[in-house]
């Protein structure tokens, strides 16, 4: 056994410490303030209890203001929430308790499930508990000793996992005063750490272990932070995120609908169409003299699918059809007994596209664009809204390409999805390339090539942005067939969503056969690069949905102006204001209902109609229009040429008003 051991500190500095000697040994030996502070020291990034012996190895010292102490808060949460579960309702059972993204959860197993109403009271255990600020104290336990224990606890769940641990393992026990649980730890030091930032925030069955076959349990969830203000956040943004679902918008905006008998696709209503539409558009107007658009078949022969590896590796996540006739007449030697695909993605279509015809390296890189419908099949529990559905559309293309011309077509791609993101209002984004996976094809060779030039790329891409760009790497995150970059943007309450990605292929070329022909007349692999911007259409809509609360830019509204009446006189002129708006193209409606106006203003707010053009005999007799903002109280009285004017500007979409500016600055330039 080792008389020392050897322990390097985030400054540089090294010193060596007896054999033994703990995380907390450590924190007094620097500081007895900072002894105070810690929760947890990380060795080698690998968090552990203070009362732990250390090891060689870099140490720091985890205090509880650290982004990582925030983990062990939620665990430790957990441990107290369980404890608090059983002190009330002696019986129950526990199960596990993980910590998740935002919080932590513990699965009880107990006769009468738990209700919400039974939170406040455990919340109030919780606090209880903590105020008593008991240390965490770990245990070694024999595989006997440990199920002896829980069987005479009558823990029959403990015990089923205990059987699970592999017999090389150590079984800890934790303890916070007389309770404890099997767990693997870490914890801090005590539960008077934790702190009061936490809320339980609901209740929900789940069988144990994720089987249908096994018994219903009740999962309780919470959140937990380090501090009050934290907290206060994290609820603020889960009640905006509830007033700007995209479902409800999406009911209260008449946009789209979802039913039984068509699980989880999409009934476009006519106004819900028309931004999809519009979204499909804008992405056509930015894809021109760059893109070739194409459309692959909606369904192939699984021969096809085989051959991509698809068949093999993604068959469950498919949908497979015959034809009727085959069905019925079984034995009918004339039928077409082939199993079709109906396709979950656009790649190997557009290889068919890349391979027909001879291809030389002058005509490279070719750039194949399809908004193409695909389908997948998702369990019908992770279906929610637009945004996990088994319909939907990718704004989905594919460049073809030399390797020497791999990292200009990134960059290019980079600027493309940077500049769609913007003209929707999303500037803070965050690039990351992911790097090779364990299981993955492709020489060695190929990988390095492919990571170098990405990894140039992602340097490029944060030197030009100034740092308004953050990036990161992804260790292991990478398709099996090549690393990728993932874009994920920040929407207007904080939340992250993962959108577009740039995916470099070595595979579907290599196993359709894909060649082209260099300038000494030899066939070589091209390099093929997968690429989405807005990623599902869909989803994508239903991020803008959130993000704007449904008050839509002018130029993407649904419905950009209602024209509303206050006298049944004003009718004919309201009319004619919205037929020259629409002649200048603007989307556009009138209300000249019997009802007050003040009724109507509401109601079409509620809509997120963004302007309201209000007429009277005055205006209909001035030549005007009272123009009322979504969101606002006050009317602004213009003249109709100047609302025409202004509503024309606004309603322009972003990437038509750059190009009038660019044309408008050539001709300046020419004269």
């Amino acid at each position: 056994m080792a008389s020392a051991v050897s322990l390097t500190f985030p400054d540089g500095s090294q010193r060596e410490y007896p054999a033994g000697t703990t995380g907390r040994d450590v924190a007094e030996s620097i500081s007895k303030s900072l002894a105070k502070k810690a929760v947890a020291v990380a060795i080698d990034g690998a968090l552990c209890d203070l009362s732990e012996p250390v090891r060689d190895g870099a140490l720091e010292i985890v205090t509880r203001t650290d982004p990582r102490a925030l983990e062990l808060i939620r665990h430790d949460a957990a441990h107290v929430m369980a404890e608090a579960v059983q002190e009330l309702y002696p019986g129950t059972q526990v199960t596990i308790g993980p910590v998740i993204e935002n919080g932590f959860y513990y699965d009880f197993a107990r006769n009468e499930p738990f209700t919400p109403e039974d939170l406040p009271v455990i919340e109030k255990k919780m606090k209880e508990i903590i105020a008593r600020n008991k240390p965490f104290t770990r245990e070694v336990w024999s595989r006997d000793e440990a199920r002896r224990v829980f069987e005479e606890k009558g823990e029959a769940y403990k015990v089923e996992l205990i059987e699970a641990i592999p017999a090389d393992q150590d079984l800890r026990i934790y303890r916070q005063g007389e309770w404890f649980d099997l767990c693997r730890g870490p914890h801090m030091a005590s539960t008077g750490q934790i702190g009061t930032a936490f809320k339980l925030m609901k209740v929900a069955g789940a069988y144990w272990r994720g089987d249908s076959n096994n018994p219903m349990l009740t999962r309780i969830y919470g959140t937990a932070w380090a501090d009050q203000a934290e907290l206060d956040a994290y609820l603020h943004m889960l009640d905006e995120a509830e007033k700007r679902d995209h479902r409800r918008l999406g009911r209260e905006m008449d946009l789209f609908h979802f039913q039984e008998e068509g699980p989880g696709v999409v009934f476009w209503h006519s106004k819900g169409w028309r931004m999809f539409q519009s979204l499909v558009s804008y992405m056509r107007r930015r894809l021109e003299g760059v893109y070739e658009e194409v459309n692959a078949p909606q369904i192939l022969d699984k021969s096809l699918w085989e051959t991509s590896g698809h068949w093999g590796w993604y068959q469950e996540n498919m949908f497979a059809v015959k034809s009727a006739h085959a069905f019925t007449h079984p034995d009918d030697e004339e039928a077409d007994h082939r199993v079709f695909a109906i396709k979950p993605m656009n790649c190997p279509g557009h290889v068919q596209i890349f391979k027909h015809g001879l291809k030389s390296y002058r005509d490279l890189p070719i750039r194949l664009a399809e908004f193409g419908n695909v389908h997948r099949y998702e369990p019908s529990g992770a279906l929610h809204g637009l945004m996990r559905v088994r319909g939907f559309t990718q704004d989905d293309a594919h460049v073809f390409c030399t390797d020497e011309q791999l990292a200009a077509e990134c960059l290019r791609i980079n600027e493309l999805i940077l500049s769609v993101y913007e003209d929707f209002g999303f500037s803070e984004v965050v690039v990351k390339l992911s790097t090779r996976p364990e299981k993955r094809v492709g020489t060695d060779d190929l990988w390095d090539r492919a990571e170098s030039v990405m990894t140039d790329v992602l340097k490029t891409i944060e030197a030009q942005s100034g740092g308004r760009i953050k990036t990161g790497i992804l260790e292991g995150e990478g398709a099996f067939y090549g690393p990728k970059f993932e874009y994920t943007l920040r929407d207007a309450i904080g939340r992250e969503w993962q959108c577009g990605t740039t995916q470099v292929d070595f595979n579907l070329p290599e196993r359709f056969g894909a060649f082209y022909i260099d300038k000494d007349s030899e066939k070589q692999q091209p390099v093929m690069i997968h690429r989405a911007i807005c990623g599902s259409m869909e989803r994508f809509l239903g991020i803008l949905i959130e993000n704007f609360a449904g008050h839509m830019p002018l130029w993407f509204a649904p419905v950009q102006v209602v024209v509303a009446t206050i006298t049944s006189e004003a009718d004919g002129y309201a009319e004619r204001v919205a037929q020259r708006l629409r002649d200048a193209g603007l989307q556009v409606e009138t209300d000249c209902r019997n009802e007050k106006i003040n009724y109507k203003v509401r109601e079409h707010s509620m809509l997120k109609v963004p302007v309201i053009l209000v007429c009277g005999m005055r205006e209909a007799e001035e030549q005007t229009v009272n123009m009322r903002r979504l969101g606002s109280r006050d009317q602004v009285s213009l003249t109709l040429d100047e609302a025409e004017t202004q509503l024309v500007h606004e309603a322009t979409p972003p990437d038509v008003l750059r190009r009038q500016v660019e044309r408008a600055s050539r001709a300046a330039a020419r004269n």
